[in-house]
């Protein structure tokens, strides 16, 4: 079960990467955009949609499973303080089924409509030029699909006691001292 983990973390891990990667590359192509519409007085063609439907998606989609795996997603505990904490540990471990079935839907209707997309070959249209798509729909499916497979990961540790091989430690802000 450990190694599983790991190995999920590590799928994770390059994910996220391409999620960091994502927003780097956008924000290179928005400053060029930028530069040459102010120096050359033409923009970049495409520069909006590529931003919009690839980029954008890319950095939504693909971090969702690292902000589970460190638990860092937002949450409200109004209620859930006040209880003890064995039966927070145990409500946590059993939402995590809910997470699961909300996440699978999610994947199965996305992935449904990025075959649409695909086999319609989507597009836009953005000035002169036609923009295929239908690539990025694929992103959702697989965002989600990974966002399932950690929080089934998680409940099984929770069920089973199990050690987990997920890396879990957050960063703190102490931690960046010195960079």
């Amino acid at each position: 079960m450990f190694r599983l983990g790991r190995l999920l973390s590590r799928f994770i891990d390059v994910l996220t990467v391409i999620a960091g990667l994502s927003i780097a590359f956008m924000m290179l192509h928005i400053t060029a955009d930028v530069v040459a519409r102010v120096v050359f007085q033409s923009p970049l063609p495409g520069t909006m949609s590529l931003v919009s439907y690839y980029y954008m998606a890319v950095a939504a989609f693909m971090p969702l499973a690292f902000a589970e795996q460190k638990s860092a997603h937002i949450s409200v505990e109004v209620l859930t303080e006040r209880l003890p904490a064995t039966v927070q540990k145990h409500l946590a471990g059993w939402l995590l089924l809910i997470s699961a079935a909300s996440f699978l839907a999610l994947t199965v209707r996305t992935w449904g409509e990025a075959m649409t997309k695909w086999e319609i070959k989507a597009s836009v249209v953005q000035g002169l030029d036609s923009i295929p798509v239908w690539p990025t729909y694929f992103v959702l499916p697989v965002g989600c699909a990974l966002m399932f497979l950690v929080v089934v990961y998680k409940f099984l540790v929770y069920v089973s006691g199990a050690e987990s091989g997920l890396d879990d430690e957050r960063a703190r802000a102490d931690d960046l001292d010195g960079v």
